[in-house]
């Protein structure tokens, strides 16, 4: 059999338009939710008013000091206290934020936020985090600080991926990106599922703070886990 090859020739094809009848709709169910949300310029204020003066305090800096409990390579990282999370609106923002992210995403109510804890990065040139995840339901990052460059690329022909956040999940297929970029901005946060690994790249070209602030949290159990009786019933298997 012969196949013959298809041409695009003007005079035999019949024209083709859109209508909003058969409207074309891109559908990409697969992967993990992500939010975004802006902090209130007001919180971001007084957290920043907050971690200078830890950063000021050595003996504060070293009570609170998280570094040993996270990934990354970087000159501090310190958890929040109690007081200035709720004084802040801190703790309020997260709850309802995630309360809503979850809510859209799986259209069930979300009744409980239980805070594991909630930290700051204080980053600087040629620190980085290498890839890690998190403990808990969900996390999430988010911006107080960031620098007013973050240098260029040694060969000007490539991407610059200085200072970002790179989300990960998967691997690269036709159709399907396994990494989300990221380009800090203050009082952007994204909201995201505990598991899913993430990175950020050293800048450099700058003495300036790159200051991030994460944290981890469990929600309603019967909410996360998606796989019903099966955890019960392992349980019963095991004991």
């Amino acid at each position: 059999m012969i196949l013959k090859k298809y041409t695009k020739d003007k005079q035999t094809q019949p024209k083709y338009k859109m209508s909003e009848d058969n409207k074309l709709i891109v559908i990409k169910p697969f992967g993990p939710s992500i939010a975004k949300v802006t902090i209130p310029k007001e919180i971001v204020d007084k957290l920043n008013v907050y971690i200078d003066s830890v950063v000021e305090d050595a003996e504060k800096s070293k009570k609170l000091d998280y570094g040993t409990k996270l990934a990354g390579n970087v000159k501090q990282e310190f958890y929040l206290e109690k007081e200035i999370m709720e004084k802040s609106g801190w703790l309020n923002f997260l709850a309802n934020s995630s309360r809503v992210w979850i809510e859209n995403s799986m259209k069930v109510k979300m009744t409980k936020f239980n805070l594991i804890q909630s930290w700051v990065v204080r980053q600087f040139k040629n620190e980085y985090n290498p890839i890690h995840w998190h403990s808990g339901h969900i996390s999430g990052a988010g911006y107080l600080k960031v620098p007013s460059t973050f240098g260029e690329t040694f060969q000007k022909e490539k991407r610059n991926v200085n200072g970002t956040l790179e989300l990960i999940h998967g691997s690269k297929a036709f159709l399907s990106s396994s990494k989300y970029n990221i380009v800090p901005k203050v009082g952007d946060f994204y909201f995201f599922p505990h598991y899913l690994m993430h990175t950020v790249s050293p800048f450099t070209g700058t003495e300036e703070e790159r200051r991030s602030i994460s944290f981890n949290a469990f929600i309603d159990e019967s909410i996360y886990n998606v796989f019903g009786s099966d955890v019960s019933i392992s349980k019963n298997i095991n004991s």
